[in-house]
């Protein structure tokens, strides 16, 4: 990889001594795969959650409770929109009780762990939206219990379009990893402001660059494809 490194022409004017940074570019890579699977992991599970509880208690779902409706969808509203560098500083002292500490890589994963709930949350239930009512209200008249519906019904339904969203949300995650170097997190963004932009190594910028674009273009094929193979079934 490092002779692969040193035999990329330069774009800043500069050697970029590659021998010494190729090594902490693979740590900050390893860094960022971390971050956004651990992320994904905590984010994807509790998202799921919360979306298909907000679908269910809508005044037309299968477990009807306005007053779980509104909390969750205030809550979503609320923590969503807010962009995640500020995340990270609204919520310090949560993190700092939970975690032990607001800086490090750990610090980060929670607050993106946060955000990344309430993101997929909010895709979740606009997905399931997109199911047909007829489905759910034949296994009601067959006498499916609640859950059987959700499990059986609600979330195989929407099981095609749930695999996009994700892959949306796994390139979100990439984008906030980039930011996690503001609190020490490490990671790619963190490299290449560091070794790049601070020091004026533009070869270092480009190639990060391209590293995240590569994660990124990987996600979104895997995506795409398991997308599809489960929609034609």
């Amino acid at each position: 990889m490092i002779g692969l490194l040193n035999s990329l022409p330069s774009v800043s004017g500069k050697d970029t001594n590659w021998d010494s940074l190729g090594p902490m570019l693979g740590e900050a890579f390893g860094q960022t795969l971390y971050m956004v699977c651990v992320a994904m992991l905590i984010g994807g599970v509790a998202g799921l959650a919360i979306g298909v509880l907000l679908y269910t208690t809508r005044d037309d779902g299968v477990l009807r409770n306005k007053f779980v409706y509104q909390v969750l969808n205030v809550l979503i509203n609320f923590v969503r929109p807010i962009p995640f560098i500020i995340l990270v500083t609204a919520i310090g002292p949560l993190t700092k009780n939970v975690v032990g500490t607001t800086i490090g890589t750990e610090a980060a994963v929670f607050v993106m762990s946060i955000a990344a709930t309430f993101a997929i949350a909010r895709l979740v239930e606009q997905n399931l939206m997109s199911i047909d009512p007829g489905v759910i209200e034949a296994a009601r008249a067959m006498g499916a219990s609640p859950w059987r519906i959700i499990r059986t019904v609600v979330v195989p339904e929407a099981l095609g379009p749930l695999v996009l969203g994700y892959t949306f949300a796994f390139i979100a995650v990439v984008d906030m990893s980039a930011m996690a170097g503001y609190i020490g997190g490490g990671g790619l963004g963190n490299f290449a402001i560091t070794y790049g932009y601070q020091a004026f190594d533009w070869n270092v910028t480009l190639v990060t660059t391209l590293v995240i674009i590569f994660i990124v273009q990987l996600a979104q094929i895997f995506g795409n494809w398991l997308s599809k193979k489960i929609m034609r079934r």
